[in-house]
């Protein structure tokens, strides 16, 4: 499996539930039709809460053949065209995955999540457009992709139609292979890898060749996507495979910037498929060998060895393919996508969600100092496994604390500056040094609807954005389907919907009676978004110089020292 830093890092970037939904949400009026390249669909027309305009939606739409079969560990296919009039009113199957992490939602938030069924055969997407809209409307498109740690997740966990109806944009929301069957590489030809993100650029290909007929301009795409979602975003602005098929980027809450999510390390890759060969009774040490054995067996298989192991995540792979190099020095080099770039995260990442994943679930009343130790050997994996890092990290956020509270809320920051905060900063500097328009964001409003189910020292947790940038109060469905915001926080989301829009209309998320946003330059200027918003400059300057030069060299300088010895 994927070394102890690697596993835990993208364990936490498991994007929350959000809203998933077994059936879609709002009120069915009638069927719309229509017909796309491959066949004619027939979807739901829905209602939206705070305006009488009517959405078209159609879910369980295929961009690919099933990857199954000889096509498991390959590169996606296109569709075959269908005859008949295609049933397009539910949510397609989840790809493979347990709903271990589900379960564990289900105590955070206190809900029943319906299960949801999973398959191998799982390519398929949701689009949501404006009932009035016709091929010559070409209509901005807002391409979604779920988080999830790239282990779990589905195109449902967003409906699209608040957006689609109050903003006039055309939504997408797209699925892709996930944990093994997502990522599995043998770092040769039998199975090169990265195979969630070449399904990805599948989805866009379906977009760029399909998107018209449901109303949309192909030639103003804008992805966006939060947590393993805004990591996927940010590897297609690195990727040859994805330049012509998008024109904006949007990551929330996750960037591709360090080592560990994407590996050159041909080693690293073998020793991970011989140790899943070996787990699924493959004895066979030759790459083309334990492929095909891989291929026959059966997806109960995939979903046994991912309950066993409880994460199945595995890093992507300098393919010479989809990646050319490793993101750092593709960066470095300024070998990005010429694309505008929204990015931003939340004010507390690691507050709430993500320390109960890890099993953190007793800070509620603060962190002694007899068990901060136990603490950061929780998050070892992300903090670095030297000796001195350890001591550097007390040093710098929590010898100084004035009680267990203090020393809790600094614990916490420092978990969500390392996981969040310091990637996103460096990422955006990356991007405006390659002079592209950027624009960066903290946002941090904390939702009211939680107000009774965590702790009051927790703000803006990890996707809590999601909520208002997805409209989500104004879904008009079942009393249990909807959520409850406050009137001053329905005005944040109408505001948060706009300046995602304008930026997938233009690429400057600006408007008339918009708070200011400035580019992202070198002032490093930002926007807060809060329901009273404010323009500040360097996000968590001090820390990211931390993270970014004063560890590092003094652990280069302990490591000198060690040989010296």
């Amino acid at each position: 499996m994927a070394s102890c830093k690697e596993t835990l890092l993208l364990l936490t970037l498991l994007g929350t539930l959000c809203l998933v939904t077994s059936d879609p949400q709002g009120s069915p009026t009638t069927n719309p039709r229509v017909q796309s390249k491959h066949g004619w669909l027939e979807g739901l027309q829905l209602n939206v809460k705070g305006t009488d305009r009517t959405v078209n939606a159609f879910l369980g739409v295929p961009f690919a053949k099933p990857p199954v079969g000889s096509r498991r560990f390959a590169r996606p296919e296109a569709p075959e065209p269908w005859n008949d009039v295609r049933n397009a009113t539910s949510n397609p199957k989840m790809c493979l995955q347990t709903m271990d992490a589900f379960k564990i939602l289900e105590t955070i938030f206190e809900v029943e999540i319906p299960t949801m069924p999973a398959s191998e055969d799982c390519l398929y997407l949701n689009v949501y457009s404006p009932s009035e809209a016709t091929r010559d409307s070409k209509l901005p498109v807002m391409v979604w992709i779920h988080g999830g740690g790239f282990t779990m997740g589905s195109a449902s966990m967003l409906d699209g139609s608040p957006l689609a109806a109050l903003e006039d944009v055309v939504v997408v929301s797209i699925q892709y292979r996930l944990g093994v069957l997502g990522f599995l590489s043998s770092a040769d030809e039998h199975a090169p890898g990265n195979w969630g993100f070449l399904d990805q650029v599948r989805a866009l290909e379906w977009v760029k060749e399909s998107i018209q007929d449901f109303g949309g301009d192909p030639n103003s795409v804008t992805i966006f996507g939060e947590s393993a979602g805004g990591v996927s975003t940010s590897a297609h602005l690195l990727s040859p495979l994805s330049k012509g098929l998008f024109h904006k980027a949007i990551s929330e809450s996750g960037v591709l910037v360090y080592p560990g999510m994407v590996t050159d390390n041909m080693n690293i890759i073998r020793n991970i498929a011989h140790n899943i060969a070996n787990k699924s009774g493959c004895e066979s040490t030759d790459s083309a060998s334990i492929v095909a054995c891989l291929r026959k067996k059966p997806e109960e298989h995939f979903l046994d060895l991912q309950t066993r192991e409880r994460t199945m995540f595995l890093p992507g792979f300098v393919d010479g393919y989809f990646f050319l190099n490793s993101p750092e020095k593709l960066l470095k080099a300024k070998q990005i996508n010429q694309l505008p770039h929204l990015l931003g995260c939340n004010d507390d990442e690691f507050g709430w969600i993500l320390p109960n994943l890890m099993n953190l679930t007793d800070l509620r009343n603060g962190l002694d100092k007899e068990n901060v130790d136990t603490a950061m050997g929780a998050v070892r994996g992300l903090l670095g496994t030297e000796p001195e890092a350890f001591h550097l990290l007390k040093k710098e956020y929590l010898d100084d604390a004035k009680n267990s509270s203090e020393r809790r809320d600094n614990f916490l920051q420092m978990v969500g500056d390392i996981m969040f905060v310091v990637p996103t900063v460096v990422r955006a500097r990356y991007h405006r040094d390659a002079g592209l328009p950027t624009y960066l964001y903290e946002f941090r409003h904390a939702p009211s609807i939680f107000r009774r189910l965590r702790p009051s020292y927790v703000t803006a947790d990890h996707a809590d954005e999601v909520y208002f940038l997805a409209g989500s109060a104004f879904l008009d469905g079942p009393p249990a389907t909807q959520i409850s915001l406050t009137e001053v926080e329905k005005a944040l989301s109408k505001t948060m919907m706009k300046q995602w829009a304008n930026f997938a209309r233009s690429g400057n998320p600006n408007g008339a009676g918009l708070p200011v946003w400035p580019l992202y330059d070198a002032d490093e200027k930002y926007l807060v978004i809060d329901l009273e918003p404010k323009v500040e400059q360097k996000l968590k300057d001090s820390r990211v110089t931390f993270w970014t030069q004063t560890l590092p060299q003094k652990l280069q300088e302990a490591q000198k020292q060690r040989k010296v010895v």
